[in-house]
């Protein structure tokens, strides 16, 4: 009996050293985060990866593919960041060239007007935090009602479910977040 639970801490020990190494190395940070941002989000059904991209647009410019529900981040040398997002639904897609004018981190969110009178069930406010359907991050489009921010329903990237703006998992929108500033220019191509 006294091996049994001898092994058993052996075991923890291993255990937690790992963790601690792995910790240490940036891979795991016991506050819910990891190096590239939050975790609670859950991963992406569409992995982010670096791609060949022929578009005629200057590096940091954000290019948003609604038919290929995917956002490009624009890098030098023909190549781009590519994401998946979770789009507008039938009647919600649209299409144009805007700015960042804002960007929040765990932002507040109070619907529009016009998504209460679709939804009345809806909060009129929310303050910011796991539970807020803007998730950890928002990047604010122009003056429109638009965002590309984050969201708790990972399984949503690469759906067409939002009332027009772009949703990303909290990791992606977290890294997209840390690349690009107010003033950076976003192409929505909806075909």
């Amino acid at each position: 009996m006294i091996r049994f639970f001898a092994a058993q801490i052996t075991a923890m020990a291993l255990l937690l050293a790992g963790a601690a190494d792995a910790s240490a190395a940036g891979m795991i940070d016991f506050t819910g985060t990891s190096s590239t941002g939050f975790l609670g989000g859950g991963s992406s059904p569409i992995p982010r990866t670096t791609v060949m991209y022929n578009g005629n647009y200057a590096p940091g410019t954000v290019v948003i593919n609604t038919a290929e529900r995917r956002l490009y981040l624009v890098l030098q040398d023909g190549q781009a960041l590519r994401y998946g997002i979770g789009v507008g639904r039938d009647g919600f897609r649209w299409g144009g060239v805007h700015r960042i004018t804002a960007k929040k981190e765990w932002p507040d969110w109070t619907p529009p007007s016009q998504m209460i009178a679709r939804r009345p069930d809806l909060p009129r406010h929310m303050k910011g935090g796991i539970e807020n359907p803007l998730g950890a991050r928002a990047m604010y489009l122009g003056s429109t009602l638009y965002r590309i921010h984050g969201s708790n329903e990972p399984e949503t990237i690469g759906q067409a479910v939002s009332s027009g703006c772009f949703r990303m998992t909290n990791d992606d929108v977290t890294d997209l977040y840390g690349r690009v500033g107010v003033g950076t220019t976003v192409v929505v191509i909806n075909n």
